[in-house]
């Protein structure tokens, strides 16, 4: 399950790793993580129709390159052909009704999903290897960015193809591409396509992150932070804050989105009075959890 919504997602989101995080390791009866399965009003996933692809415009934002714990994104900026196979995992009622990478509102009910590199929106045809059950979702959202996993389904997705019980599933990924598309404004260089997910970060399987922050942005003069991730837009930023704090949150540090001077959005952890103490904040989650940080003033 996530990390990043990056949404909800975080993407994006660096945000997102979604990024698939732990806030907890207690699980509900039927193998759902605790507050991550469907609630009591849920409807009947069976009757729960895929995702109908459509030519539709490309987001101008959510499409631009981004870094996620030192690794580089480049998302397509034309739907074209992709293919791959991996683990995916799925997200739920802890993104539930947030926004995702692209501005849309989550809904764990939908036929949806989130992948670090594929166009917001697109869609893709989803195929659990193990049973060859598959599932058409809508992409539009950003991450997992944990694991080595490559998409991040709705809990509705993942439960048609029968991987919502135990959290993930080796999957097949195909893009959905149609005859005519309408393409964003890119620069060249921002077009490469990062087919491979980053290599796995050596965590334990965990449940979905915490909530995404609802804490303002805010200015702490002085000290320095420990950088997680740096986001063209806010979305992005809030998107991923929610994958990093299950990880980073359980180890008793708070993270936090402030934007730059230059406009960026940060994601990170501190203020820290002096370099040492934020060092060793760094050397910690580096050695613990596997993060790529970076130090920079506050």
């Amino acid at each position: 399950m996530r990390f990043l919504n990056l949404s909800r997602g975080v993407s994006v989101f660096l945000v997102v790793f979604l990024f698939s995080a732990c806030s907890s390791t207690e699980k509900r009866s039927g193998g759902y993580y605790q507050g991550d399965g469907p609630g009591p009003a849920a409807p009947n996933i069976d009757t729960i129709p895929d995702a109908v692809p459509r030519i539709e415009p490309l987001h101008r934002y959510a499409n631009r390159p981004y870094t996620v714990l030192g690794v580089d994104y480049a998302p397509m900026t034309t739907r074209q052909p992709y293919k791959a196979r991996g683990m995916a995992s799925w997200y739920g009622q802890k993104f539930h009704g947030k926004k995702t990478a692209s501005g849309e509102v989550y809904d764990m009910y939908r036929m949806t999903a989130a992948h670090p590199t594929l166009p917001l929106p697109s869609y893709a045809r989803v195929t659990h290897l193990v049973n060859g059950k598959s599932v058409v979702v809508r992409v539009n959202d950003r991450g997992p960015f944990l694991y080595g996993r490559i998409i991040d389904l709705s809990y509705a997705a993942a439960q048609k193809i029968g991987i919502a019980a135990q959290g993930t599933g080796e999957v097949e990924v195909e893009a959905i591409v149609a005859e005519r598309d309408v393409a964003i404004d890119a620069p060249p260089e921002t077009s490469a396509v990062i087919v491979s997910a980053p290599s796995p970060i050596p965590l334990a399987p965990s449940p979905m992150p915490a909530a995404l922050s609802d804490e303002p942005l805010q200015t702490i003069e002085g000290g320095y932070i420990v950088q997680l991730g740096v986001f063209v837009n806010y979305a992005n930023a809030e998107s991923f804050l929610g994958h990093i704090q299950g990880v980073v949150d359980t180890a008793q540090y708070h993270s936090r989105v402030r934007q730059r001077d230059d406009g960026k959005y940060r994601v990170f952890i501190g203020p820290y009075q002096s370099r040492a103490e934020a060092q060793q904040v760094a050397d910690y989650l580096g050695q613990t959890f596997g993060l790529t940080t970076y130090l920079a003033p506050h």
